[in-house]
C-alpha cells in the first residue's frame, strides 16, 4: 500500500508544481521520476510522453498513467493519474470561484504573464536536458530539424509530426542496419 501512496504523492508534487500544460511538466517529471526516484529512464519517459501526445486526453495524465503502470501495474497507473489530477482539481475549483472577481486587476494579469514566461523557460530547460538522450545520431538530428522547420511553416496537428517522425526513425534504423 505504501508504494501506491508514494506514487500518488510524487505525482501530486508534479501536478502541483507544473503550470502551463504537458510540455512544462517535462523538467519536473524528469527530476522526480528519473533523477530522484529512479522509476523510469529518460528514454522511457520520452517514449511515454511521445505516445501520450498521440492519444486523446491530457498529456500529463496519460504520461503519469504509463509511468504508474510501469511501477505497479494498473493500480499504480490509477494512483499516478489521481495524483497528477488532484492538485489541478483543487486549484481550478478555487480559481473558478474567485477569478471572475479578480481577472481585470492589472496585478493578476501581470502575474499570469509572468507564469507564461516561466513556462517557456521550463520548456527550454526540458529540451536542453533531454537533447542528450534524444539526439543520438545524424538521423535523429535531421528528424528533429525537419520537424522543427516544418512545424514553423505548416500548421497541422502535432500528431502528424509525431507519426511522421516515428516512420522516419524506423526508416533510418532499417537503413542503418542495411549499411552494416
Amino acid at each position: 500500500m505504501k508504494v501506491f501512496w508514494d506514487i500518488f504523492i510524487a505525482f501530486c508534487k508534479i501536478g502541483a508544481t507544473t503550470f502551463g500544460g504537458g510540455y512544462a511538466m517535462m523538467p519536473v517529471l524528469q527530476r522526480e521520476v528519473v533523477e530522484k526516484r529512479g522509476w523510469a529512464t529518460e528514454a522511457e519517459v520520452m517514449d511515454y510522453y511521445a505516445i501520450a501526445q498521440c492519444l486523446p486526453g491530457i498529456i500529463a495524465g496519460t504520461t503519469a498513467m504509463f509511468i504508474g503502470h510501469k511501477i505497479k501495474g494498473a493500480c499504480g497507473g490509477l494512483a499516478a493519474v489521481m495524483g497528477i489530477a488532484f492538485p489541478s482539481l483543487l486549484i481550478i475549483m478555487v480559481i473558478a470561484a474567485f477569478l471572475a472577481n479578480f481577472a481585470d486587476i492589472p496585478m493578476v494579469q501581470n502575474a499570469f504573464a509572468g507564469v507564461r514566461v516561466c513556462v517557456v523557460v521550463l520548456i527550454i530547460d526540458a529540451i536542453i536536458k533531454l537533447r542528450k538522450s534524444t539526439l543520438v545520431d545524424v538521423a535523429t538530428v535531421i528528424i528533429c530539424a525537419a520537424v522543427f522547420l516544418l512545424s514553423l511553416f505548416i500548421k497541422v496537428t502535432p500528431i502528424l509530426f509525431v507519426v511522421l517522425a516515428g516512420i522516419a526513425g524506423v526508416l533510418a534504423s532499417i537503413r542503418k542496419k542495411a549499411e552494416k
